[in-house]
This record gives structure tokens, sequence and C-alpha cells, in this order.
């Protein structure tokens, strides 16, 4: 039986005034839902702990952008429309011979067209939140793998073995620069336009996710972030704090805010680390790890891989 170990917060950081950021834990057999808006504006810990059967497992962050309210809202909405529309479709006609491999991927993803759709509806018929939007990087996990869906610039990082890999790419203006080799990584950090992402669940009108899947061995540990801690801690940093805590990966999820806090803290905060176990994963080889793309438009695997960088 796989199992997955769960810590998750939301932090409102040093200087802004609320919280935008939003994640989402679902254990979708048992319908149960966590999402951060439960904390009230403290600093808590959501810890779990689930058996994962085929129907799965969905983590979630979400980062909302907007003016007054709108980007809290937006958060809010983006994980409550995706677990309600998980939640509310026949998991026995999703189950078929057919798409049984992706069944779980597929409907994260049309949850996330979902959510899309409702946000950008809100910001066109309420002028208060007009032009609001969310970042949507979420993780299904199911006996047969791990999936990742990406709208913007939430990241997800992998740590194997003693070595952290980041399994996202930024969906952002200084990435696609930095792609184009009009710029070097460095640079983008302090880039004018560093905040300017190319897509979020309700700015457009149509948005097109990238999702990728992730074979897992024992004791992977997946960390889904915004950038109010991407920016703020190291990959290196990241690494050790899990390594050093892998047996109580609480204390890495409160020592992951707190330094995000002490380097500026500028930005909300939001940690997801799951820690996946199972007898029956493989142990981590030596070898480089391997992200399958997924054409969710055919419900297929394509022919290409990436490899993902060692950070």
């Amino acid at each position: 039986m796989l199992t997955v170990e769960i810590h998750a917060t939301s932090h409102i950081g040093r200087v802004r005034k609320g919280n935008e950021d939003n994640y989402l834990l679902l254990n979708i057999s048992r319908s149960k839902v966590w999402t951060g808006a439960q904390a009230d504006g403290e600093f808590v810990i959501e810890s779990q702990k689930f058996d994962v059967d085929d129907n799965g497992v969905v983590l979630a962050v979400s980062d909302g952008m907007g003016g007054a309210l709108a980007g809290e809202v937006a958060s809010k909405m983006a994980v409550e429309s995706v677990s309600e529309k998980l939640l509310s479709e026949d998991v026995d006609e999703t189950l078929t011979p057919e798409n049984y491999e992706h069944h779980l991927v597929s409907k994260l993803y049309n949850a996330t067209l979902f959510a899309n759709y409702l946000i950008h509806q809100q910001g066109r018929t309420d002028p208060q939140y007009q032009g609001m939007g969310a970042t949507f990087t979420g993780m299904g996990v199911t006996p047969n793998a791990v999936d990742i869906i990406q709208v913007g610039d939430s990241r997800a990082y992998l740590v194997r073995n003693g070595k952290i890999y980041q399994i996202t790419k930024d969906q952002s203006l200084v990435q696609q620069l930095i792609d184009a080799q009009q710029i070097s990584a460095e640079e983008a950090e302090t880039h004018t336009l560093k905040n300017v992402i190319l897509q979020a669940l309700g700015a457009q009108n149509e948005i097109y996710p990238v999702s990728a899947r992730l074979a897992p061995s024992r004791n992977d540990v997946v960390l889904l972030c915004s950038d109010g801690l991407s920016n703020k801690v190291s990959a290196a940093s990241m690494q050790r704090l899990v390594v050093e805590n892998l047996d109580k990966l609480e204390i890495a999820c409160a020592e992951l805010v707190k330094e995000a806090n002490e380097n500026g803290g500028e930005d909300n905060i939001t940690v997801i680390l799951a820690k996946i176990n199972g007898e029956t994963l493989p142990e981590p080889s030596g070898e480089d790890v391997q992200l399958e793309l997924i054409d969710l438009g055919n419900i297929h695997d394509t022919a290409d891989q990436d490899t993902a960088e060692i950070l």
C-alpha cells in the first residue's frame, strides 16, 4: 500500500496585510478536504497521512493576484472549485479501461479548466474582482504515479536520495527570457519584470496547463510552494532543511517558512511537503529524475521526455 505523509501551511509573511495564498489537501475516497483558509490567519501546520488508493490524493498550492481582496478570492475559488469538481464526478464512470492509467490527472486537468472558467467569469461580471487570477500547481498521487499540473509560477520540487530537483518550470516572462538565452538565471532574480507570469487561472478565457508524470521512489519528498518561498529560500536550503528533518517533516515545514521570513518575508508563504512511501516502491537510483510529459488533449503519453535539472 502506498502512503503519503503531508505537512502544509500558509503564512501571511512579514509585510502583506492579507494572505492571498491557499493550499488544497484532498483525499478523494474519504471526501475529506483541507484548505489553507481554515488556518484563520494563525501559523498552523496541517498534518495528515493518507493511504493511497486508485481514486488518489490531490495536493495543490495557489497564489492569488488582483486588487483589494481579489487575489484572496481567486486562490480560494481555485482550490475550492477544483476539489468540488473532483468530488462531484462519478468515480465508476472515470475508471474505464481506456483512461484508467490517466484517470486522476485527466480529472485534475479538467477541474483546473473548470476553475479557470469560474474565476474568469467572476472577474468579468463583478467590477471589484476585475482582472483577478491565481496560480495553480497541483499534484495527483495514485498507486501508479505522481502527476503534476501547473498554471503559473508556483513550483514543485522533488527531494530524492539527498538531492533536490525542480520539477516544474515557471510560466513567467523571465523564464521565457532565460530559455531564449537573453538573460541568465542570476539576472532573472532581480529583473524588473520578475513578477510577470504568462498564464493564471481566471486571467484568460483559455489556459493551457502543463502536465507531467513522475515515477515515485521510496522516501520521495515532493515540495509544493508559492513564490513567497521560492523567491526567498534557495533550493540548496530547501534540500538541507528537508534532508535534515526527513523523519519530522513538520519541523522542515516550519523552518522553511521561518527562513523565508528571515530573508524578508515580503510575500505570503505557502508550503506543502509530501513524503511518499510504500513497500512496492523501488529504492532511488543514482540516475537523474525523468519527467514524462503527458498530452492530455488526447490522454496519451508523448514520446518526448524531459530530465529535471539538479539544482
